[in-house]
Parts: structure tokens; C-alpha cells; sequence
């Protein structure tokens, strides 16, 4: 293991992230279980890019069928995009029929931005001030996690306002919320960038995952209009079924974004990522800017692409996902009854989670509990991980094939965990 983070620090150079305290070595991924380098054996609560399982055999086979056959760029002519596209917006709102395919979430996140420009002569954007959305010159900017050192300026632009939070500052219409957004599009304007989209994640995963009901997200989505700017929607980690019977976050909401970004799940590790939008938004943008991704939309990502489809209906794992996401829930409920660190617990289908604090009076963050958790259980065999605005919530995030007997595994080892670490 020393010698494999010594060539790598001499290779990739530094500050390249790992997990864990002690990285994983893996070398082989079935379902949702990994093995590492020594063969054991993990499971895999954390993992969203593998979104219908690692190696899934529909997907290898869609992959090596079509690698065998062709793979080209998109400036020839081939079905599979075509059919891609068809499929995939058929699941969307009727107003967001068309599709640009990119390499990756973050690529999808800077056309997004783009498309709002294009559309309102305009460059302010806004997020919340706990967030990720990728790592392009311009879309680091809009990330509070990892504070980018240098950026051309472009942070001149940007505008955070506060992310939600259920467990300390209820807002139980997002009023706050639109008023924050509000003042940030009136600074804006003020400065002379005037406003052009707010982007967010609807189910706000970055940022801890809040608890907030349908139609939370109305009074700033009335706002986002009323000032002339386009709502985007990163469903990067809540899109695909992964939410339940919601098969994207925005709908969990009752949002009608102007343009949804995709990425990690749409072709289970294979690089995908894409923008779909309005008519409209995507011929402004394709008479603004001159666009073209040499490997982004090839037939063999289009492949991979329709096989995650293919398999998220053969194996209805939406459904899966609200039925164990409901149970991880009821685990998750009795767990807190018994350990006083568990401050709060909440996430929906197959994306949930438990904050802990030092005290439930003063709600204070346990960052270093969290951190110690999310280590030790890897030691034991399962991989999860901490977010949030103070690193203090377990983030669950299994592969969607993951079962009710798969939660029970982890719940015990959490509930043995927890013991040792935070005796009550």
C-alpha cells in the first residue's frame, strides 16, 4: 500500500483526494459488493456512478457489443444517440425535449451556464453556499466544499445564498430561502452582471440532504421567473430513480426547470453526462457558442447509456429504491432512539443518512465522529462517507440494486459502530 501512494504521489502529483483514512485498493466489483486488493469483501453504500450495480451484465454486454461494432463521434450520423435521446427525454417534462450529451457532470453544469448566457444576455449566477457542481474553471466557482485558490475572476459572477437546513433553521415554506435569492439577483443587477440562472441540486444532497416538503422550492422558482432567469436543476446525484417513484428530484419538488444536468449514473461508470432543455434554450445556445465534444455521445456511450435505462425498467429498481429507502428509514428511526449522538435522520428512496451532533439540546456538529464512523465501518467492510455544511451527516447512497437484507448488514455494524465510538 506504500508503495502504491508513492507512485502515485510521484505520478498524479499532489493533494490528489482518497478516500479514508486508509484507502481502499479495489479490484473488482460485482452488484453491489467490491473487493480489494487482498480479497475482502465491501458493500457498497456510497456509490452512485455504478447506479443499477458494478458490472452489471446488461451493461457490459451493451458496452463490448458495440465497442466490437463501431465507435465514432457524433459528426457522423448513428441511431443510438437519436434513440438515447428519445428515451430519455420521454421521462422528462414534455417542455424538456432536447438533449446535449457531454463527457461529464461538470461539462454539463458549464453548458448549462452557457445556455443561460445565451438565453439572457446575462452572466450572474446563483447557489447555495453548500454546494458541488463540479470542477470546470467556471463551475468550481460556484462550489463552497472545495473553494477553488485561483479563478480568472470568474467568481465575480457567483452569488451564494444559504443552503436549507431543516434540523437547525426551519424555513417551512422557503421563504427565507426566495428572500436570500432575492437580495442575491438584486446584487447582481446592482453590480451589472444582471441575473441569468439559479442552479441547484432539488434534494440539495451536498448539502446534507434537508428535510423539505413538495413545493418548498415554489416562492424561489417564482422569483427565479419574475426576474427573468432560468432555473437549473443538477440532477447528477437525486435523477434516475434513485428518489423512489420520483424518478428526478425536480419533480420530488413540483419544479419545472428550464435545464436538468446529468452525470455519474447515466451509463453506470461509463463517462456520460448530459444538459437537457427547451427547444428554445438549446438554439440559443447552439447560435451563441460553437460546441462540439469529440468523445461525448459516441455509439458506445449511447450503448451503455440505453442499457442503464434498459435495466433501471427490467428491474423496476425505482420501486426497489422507495421500498428499501422506506425501510433504511424505519432502521435509521430506531437507531437514533438509542444513540444520543444521531440528532437527525432523513433522506428519501435510496439516498439517506444520519447528522450527528455532540448534543441534541445544542444541535452542534459532530464532524469528528463522523468522520471516525465513516472510517471505522469501512474497517469492517462497508464504504459510505460525510457531507454537509459541517461534514456531519452520514451520506448512504447504494447502488440501486441494494436490498433490505444489504440495509440490515449495514445498520448492525453502524449500531455496533456507534456503541464503541459514542457510548450514550
Amino acid at each position: 500500500m506504500s508503495d502504491l501512494l508513492a507512485r502515485r504521489r510521484a505520478l498524479l502529483g499532489p493533494n490528489v483526494p482518497l478516500f479514508y483514512k486508509e484507502p481502499v485498493h479495489i479490484l473488482r466489483g460485482e452488484g453491489v459488493w467490491l473487493w480489494d486488493a487482498q480479497g475482502k469483501r465491501y458493500l457498497d453504500c456510497y456509490n452512485n456512478v455504478a447506479h443499477v450495480g458494478h458490472c452489471h451484465p446488461r451493461v457490459v454486454e451493451a458496452i463490448s457489443r458495440q465497442a466490437a461494432t463501431l465507435n465514432t463521434h457524433t459528426r457522423y450520423l448513428h441511431d443510438g444517440i437519436l434513440e438515447y435521446a428519445e428515451r430519455l427525454t420521454a421521462k422528462m417534462a414534455p417542455s424538456l425535449s432536447t438533449l446535449l450529451l457531454t463527457c461529464t457532470g461538470s461539462e454539463a453544469n458549464d453548458v448549462a451556464l452557457r445556455m443561460a448566457e445565451a438565453m439572457t444576455g446575462k452572466r450572474g449566477i446563483i447557489a447555495t453556499d453548500a454546494t458541488y457542481h463540479g470542477n470546470t474553471a467556471l463551475v468550481s466557482q460556484l462550489s463552497r466544499s472545495n473553494i477553488p485558490q485561483v479563478g480568472f475572476g470568474l467568481d465575480s459572477y457567483i452569488r451564494h445564498i444559504p443552503a436549507p437546513d431543516s434540523y437547525r433553521s426551519p424555513d417551512p415554506a422557503g421563504t427565507a430561502f426566495a428572500a436570500h435569492l432575492q437580495a442575491a439577483i438584486d446584487d447582481l443587477e446592482a453590480a451589472g452582471h444582471g441575473f441569468a440562472a439559479l442552479v441547484l441540486c432539488p434534494f440539495f444532497v451536498n448539502e446534507g440532504f434537508p428535510d423539505l416538503p413538495k413545493g418548498w422550492l415554489a416562492q424561489a422558482e417564482a422569483v427565479v421567473r419574475a426576474a427573468g432567469g432560468l432555473l437549473i436543476c443538477d440532477e447528477v446525484q437525486p435523477g434516475f430513480g434513485r428518489l423512489g417513484q420520483d424518478y428526478w428530484g425536480y419533480a420530488r419538488q413540483g419544479l419545472s426547470p428550464d435545464i436538468v444536468t446529468l452525470g455519474k449514473p447515466m451509463a453506470n461508470g461509463h463517462p456520460v453526462g448530459g444538459v437537457v432543455t427547451r427547444p428554445d434554450v438549446m438554439a440559443a445556445f447552439r447560435d451563441a457558442f460553437r460546441y462540439f465534444n469529440t468523445f461525448a455521445g459516441n455509439p458506445v456511450s449511447c450503448a451503455a447509456a440505453l442499457a442503464v435505462l434498459d435495466v433501471l425498467e427490467a428491474e423496476a429498481l425505482p420501486d426497489r429504491a422507495a421500498r428499501v429507502g422506506a425501510y433504511a428509514q424505519e432502521r435509521l428511526a430506531e437507531l437514533m432512539s438509542r444513540h444520543a449522538c444521531i440528532g437527525d435522520v432523513r433522506g428519501a428512496g435510496m439516498l439517506f443518512g444520519a447528522e450527528l451532533v455532540t448534543s441534541r439540546d445544542t444541535k452542534a456538529p459532530d464532524t469528528a465522529l463522523a468522520t471516525a464512523v465513516f472510517n471505522e465501518m469501512r474497517q469492517r467492510g462497508f464504504l459510505l462517507s460525510s457531507l454537509g455544511r459541517h461534514k456531519n451527516t452520514l451520506k448512504i447512497r447504494p447502488p440501486l440494486p441494494f436490498e433490505e437484507a444489504h440495509a440490515d448488514q449495514l445498520f448492525e455494524a453502524l449500531d455496533s459502530v456507534l456503541t464503541r465510538l459514542a457510548p450514550s
